[in-house]
């Protein structure tokens, strides 16, 4: 429900967070181990992952910001939850790509203290989590991205149109 791009009936948005996920947390790994043992291979690793995970919160964002923008209702709580859900990643992007444009030319060496590039991983990583915990809010609570079947739809506009009732009498739905 509310997801509008999808691939045979299934939202892309989910399909692509893998990706930033899997590339921030190894970023956060590769800068860990690097800052122990100081191998330029394990700096490599973070660059590369780094790079990943940017360019994958790039893609993921592209449907997810569609979703949000054409598909949840406007006034609704999933509205403001996807908000700072994106406000979420949309930070743990901006701190990768600090530590993208701080890292990417140490490629070949020199070395470089890693001291930075984990403070904003870390970072990253923990807004990532912050995020993700929000994003799954959106699909349980809300059914975002769920195929609900005819009943489960008018069980949904039921509960829809209570909270409704409760926010105009003042009382948190």
């Amino acid at each position: 429900m509310y997801s509008k791009v999808k691939i045979a009936g299934h939202p892309i948005h989910p399909m692509l967070i893998a990706y930033p996920v899997a590339g921030y947390t190894g970023t956060l790994v590769g800068f860990a181990v690097y800052a122990a043992n100081g191998q330029q291979f394990w700096l490599n690793f973070a660059i590369a992952l780094n790079i990943a995970g940017v360019g994958g919160a790039l893609l993921a964002a592209l449907p997810g910001l569609a979703d949000w923008a054409l598909g949840i209702p406007r006034g609704s709580a999933a509205k403001t939850v996807g908000l700072a859900h994106a406000a979420l990643n949309i930070a743990a992007l901006a701190l990768f790509a600090i530590s993208l444009g701080t890292y990417a030319s140490h490629w070949n060496g020199p070395a470089k203290d890693a001291t930075l590039g984990l403070a904003l991983a870390a970072a990253g990583v923990a807004c990532t989590i912050s995020a993700g915990f929000l994003g799954w809010m959106l699909v349980q609570n809300y059914h975002i991205g769920v195929s609900l079947t005819r009943i489960q739809e008018g069980d949904e506009k039921v509960v829809q149109s209570v909270r409704l009732l409760r926010s105009h009498h003042g009382r948190a739905a």
